[in-house]
């Protein structure tokens, strides 16, 4: 077999950890799909459309740490780039692979199909160098293995996307075999003279403070700190906290958690010992008008120190090129043997109510929000990751206690709605060892429903609880209009139409507690498939938690253009 240009970047792919790839077919990259076919260990994984293979990288990546998906020029990766655009936002390395025009085209004046109408097809990289941490070209095999080092090298470094287009005649040219895979993997480390001097602010910090806090941020897993941030907090001794895109990234059973801080919506005593506190430790928080609840709740200030992914500022000073790895393990080391910063943890336990016993419904009784989400909390075990779709799923996860090891995904920043679909069939593929829950609203389903049939292709034994409720509920609470009602399915009933002949997906409707249980019982008794659970709520059926952001957020949205 002559080894090829494809060869060597489905090399690459498997040499980083990866098993699968997500893939829509196109003429444009149709040969480049066969070749990655024939790469031992690396099955191709096939989706609905672009958008979807996109959220299904995404997806994967977040349960596998890196992800691939490969799709056709201009008419499919314009569309996958939306995607791409979120991996960007939420810090995931997904590499985008795109099929283009042959190389003998570049510069003859040829308009070809799947273009604008022009003899330029440099528009898509153009586009794609804004998404992305590197985006590259190939349209020669000889440049190949040091273009698609670079752009995987660089996604996983930065923990963002990259993409890689190939000429639709190089894919199958003649190529060297690629090296060791730590030619890709090495990382510069951090400069020392920049970490003592980072470690020494941030110990000046912390020992000039009586009530420090801690706060999680979303960036704590790209940055690769979870553990770490642990034994951060069993040095300090205080309270810890975490921003609503964190959870499940600081245990919750840790003595020292406090819940979520989200301003107005924290969870019960967690916004009061954050304003009680002289000091708060941020570890890679993302401060938007969503995490801030239309920026009324941003830490600012001389009592704020940042430690995000590369970059350190404390006390009026910043510090850059070091590792938050290597600052928290310093930091550590210059904490032991000294007393406990625990004032927050002490005062904390005195204002912490009791969880009021959750109470099951009347079985009967038309379903309700509250009994929705109690019956879901009861699935939850340390081997299950929820994904929750942009919404009032958001507001209802965080109110639900997680066992240690049990995850929670959100797309809080990038927030497009319908993400959760193809994200969450992305995630089976990666994780099929895990108990995989969706919560999707009606709303969101429909955008992208078609990923469902994937999951009954594989047999992915996922979890989907559709809300309905009629509408674009998180919309009804910023802003309010006609645009917000859609058009009702039968949400159940597509399970049969996902089947077909051959498929072994369930579908349930629940409009009493006793409905919604029977089908989950029979949602995890079924393994060959998924199962979807149409869960039949009024329309104004939601979280108080909801209501008070959307009016923070609607407040925010709507201020007056300032004076000039």
């Amino acid at each position: 077999m002559t080894y090829t240009v494809g060869h060597y970047l489905g090399e690459r792919l498997a040499q980083i950890g990866l098993k699968d790839h997500f893939a829509v077919a196109g003429d444009y990259n149709l040969v480049l799909l066969d070749q990655l076919l024939e790469i031992d260990g690396l099955r191709q994984v096939y989706c609905c459309n672009e958008l979807n293979c996109g959220f299904s990288a995404e997806g994967y990546a977040r349960a596998n740490g890196a992800a691939a998906a490969v799709v056709t020029f201009s008419v499919g990766a314009l569309s996958a780039l939306n995607a791409i655009g979120g991996a960007y936002a939420e810090n995931l390395p997904v590499i985008l692979i795109s099929g283009a025009p042959n190389s003998n085209d570049h510069g003859s004046g040829h308009v070809l199909h799947h273009t604008i109408g022009t003899p330029d097809y440099g528009y898509q990289l153009e586009i794609a160098r804004r998404l992305t941490c590197a985006a590259v070209s190939i349209t020669s095999a000889g440049d190949a293995p040091v273009l698609i080092d670079h752009a995987i090298r660089t996604a996983l470094r930065e923990k963002k996307p990259a993409y890689i287009e190939i000429a639709c005649n190089i894919s199958s040219q003649p190529c060297p075999r690629p090296g060791p895979v730590g030619a890709i993997l090495t990382d510069a480390p951090s400069d020392p003279e920049t970490l003592k001097l980072a470690i020494d602010e941030l110990a000046d910090f912390i020992a000039a403070r009586k009530k420090p806090v801690m706060l999680v941020g979303s960036r704590l897993r790209a940055a690769g700190c979870e553990d770490a941030a642990i034994r951060l907090a069993d040095a300090l001794g205080c309270v810890v906290t975490t921003m609503a895109a964190a959870k499940s990234f600081f245990p919750e059973d840790h003595p020292a958690y406090a819940g979520t801080y989200w301003g107005d919506v924290s969870s019960p005593g967690a916004q009061q010992i954050f304003d009680w506190a002289d000091g708060v430790l941020c570890l890679t928080p993302v401060f938007n008008d969503y995490s801030t609840v239309g920026w009324t709740a941003w830490p600012r200030g001389d009592n704020v120190a940042l430690m995000d992914t590369r970059h350190i500022a404390a006390g009026g000073k910043a510090f850059d090129g070091v590792h938050l790895r290597d600052v928290i393990e310093g930091l550590i080391g210059r904490l032991k043997g000294q007393p406990k910063k625990d004032a927050t943890l002490v005062e904390y336990r005195r204002i912490k109510s009791l969880d009021a016993p959750v109470v099951a419904a009347d079985p009967k009784a038309p379903l309700v929000r509250a009994e929705m989400a109690r019956q879901i909390q009861g699935l939850l075990t340390s081997d299950t990751s929820v994904i929750a779709e942009t919404g009032d799923s958001w507001f209802n996860v965080m109110q639900m206690k997680l066992p240690r090891g049990a995850r929670v995904e959100l797309e809080m920043q990038w927030g497009h709605i319908g993400w959760s679909v193809p994200a969450t069939f992305g995630y089976a593929v990666g994780a099929p060892e895990r108990r995989i829950i969706a919560m999707i609203g009606d709303g969101s389903f429909q955008l992208t429903a078609q990923e469902v049939a994937q999951m009954v292709r594989l047999k992915l034994p996922v979890i989907i609880f559709l809300v309905n409720n009629r509408g674009y509920t998180i919309e009804v609470e910023i802003h309010d209009g006609p645009y917000n009602n859609i058009k009702n399915w039968d949400y159940a009933g597509l399970m049969s139409v996902f089947n077909a002949e051959d498929g072994h997906g369930k579908g349930f409707r629940a409009t009493t507690g006793a409905e919604m249980e029977k089908a989950i019982a029979a949602a995890v008794a079924n393994r060959e498939g998924p199962t979807l659970i149409e869960c039949v709520i009024d329309r104004d059926d939601c979280t108080s938690d909801l209501i008070s952001w959307g009016r923070r957020v609607a407040t925010a949205n709507a201020r007056p253009p300032a004076a000039r």
